[in-house]
């Protein structure tokens, strides 16, 4: 059983803990140089690549029945993947809730956006029914925490990653608590409490722990971007601190990530040029975008400048029929304050109360669901 400990004392030593490690803060500077070809990108599949429905059995359906050319991708998500790939990072690995049986579709739809991948995780559906696990259908947490350890495992200690999901599951909490998990600041009883709180299975419980502990401890999470499919308040996950960032498009990570220094002006430009030309996008959707990522302490005026001065001494040829309304989008974001604005400080990492966040994330999940499906989201059926 080992040692008794009063409850006083050990809620003094949980309370002193929690003051030092508040002081430390966990300051990350944003200004290190970034080694591309040591970046791993995650990205989730589902409403964070690909535009799919799967509130109801009708779109279950219709979903397995899809073919490759059926599938629609999230507008700029395959162009910034496809310039992701271009920088030759050290890997590029997708964990999907998807089943397993919809491996050669999803990989032809891959194909044909012209994307390349390191690894790919789906979901062994059939297996679970077959083994009567059926809370383990829509159980994301255990299933991607389980594969993103797993890979963990194999990848070099300082190896930094940069994390694509959405909000309509879990993908903020998953994502913060892998990169805790690495950094080492969640310990086993804590990680035990999550898992049941998420009501895992007890083998998997068993199997999740014994992958974190033996993980090697390095590298860090430098963004979590979180594509809001759910459109949730941007506010949502304030408490997991500026490492997480919401996007509303595809030109948001792309900013961010040349903030980072993880891709160049011109692999941003294309990312944006294709959402004016090829989706319906404006020039001041993207300025407006901009500013939004500025009240959000994610940019400063430093990656506007960058990007009007190369516009200016680019050729028109660069970008093809985008060029237009790119150079609309350089005048107006040259007359906007976002490019004067001063830089944000380093990254700061709160102590992130899990078992309170997954509570107050699960509640949001559901009810922006039923909002999405016409529903009167305070209640409950």
């Amino acid at each position: 059983m080992g040692p008794s400990v009063s409850r006083e004392s050990a809620g003094e030593r949980v309370a002193s803990s929690r003051r030092e490690r508040a002081n430390v803060c966990y300051s990350l500077s944003v200004l290190d140089p970034v080694d591309r070809h040591r970046l791993v990108y995650r990205w989730d599949l589902d409403k964070t690549y690909l535009r799919t429905e799967f509130d109801t059995v009708r779109d279950w359906v219709r979903t397995a029945f899809e073919t490759a050319r059926d599938k629609q991708t999230v507008p700029g998500a395959g162009a910034l993947l496809r310039e992701i790939r271009g920088t030759d990072p050290f890997g590029v690995y997708i964990v999907s809730g998807s089943p397993e049986q919809l491996r050669r579709v999803i990989e032809a739809k891959l194909r044909l956006d012209g994307v390349r991948w390191d690894g790919l995780v789906l979901k062994p559906q059939l297996t679970n029914i077959l083994r009567g696990r059926f809370k383990s259908i829509k159980e994301q947490v255990a299933y991607k925490l389980g594969a993103m350890l797993e890979t963990r495992a194999t990848l070099p200690v300082d190896t930094e990653e940069l994390m694509f999901g959405d909000d309509a599951e879990a993908d903020a909490f998953i994502y913060c608590l892998y990169a805790d998990l690495c950094a080492g600041r969640v310990t086993p009883a804590l990680f035990m409490q999550l898992l049941e709180s998420a009501e895992t299975y007890p083998d998997a419980i068993t199997r999740l722990v014994r992958l974190a502990e033996h993980m090697p401890r390095g590298g860090r999470t430098r963004r979590i971007f979180i594509h809001l499919d759910r459109v949730s308040p941007t506010d949502s996950f304030t408490d997991l601190g500026v490492r997480v960032c919401t996007f509303h498009n595809y030109f948001q990570p792309a900013l961010v990530l040349m903030r980072h220094g993880a891709l160049d002006p011109l692999a941003v430009l294309r990312v944006g040029g294709e959402l004016l030309h090829d989706h319906g996008f404006t020039p001041d959707a993207l300025v407006a975008s901009y500013g939004d990522l500025v009240r959000r302490g994610q940019l400063g005026g430093g990656v506007a400048r960058t990007l009007l001065a190369y516009l200016s001494s680019a050729d028109d040829s660069t970008f093809g029929a985008a060029v237009a309304p790119l150079r609309r989008f350089a005048e107006q974001l040259d007359a906007d304050a976002a490019r004067n604005a001063p830089e944000p400080e380093d990254d700061v990492i709160p102590e992130i109360d899990y078992l309170a966040f997954f509570t107050k994330d699960r509640l949001r999940a559901r009810a922006q669901k039923r909002r999405s499906m016409g529903k009167n989201p305070r209640r409950e059926d």
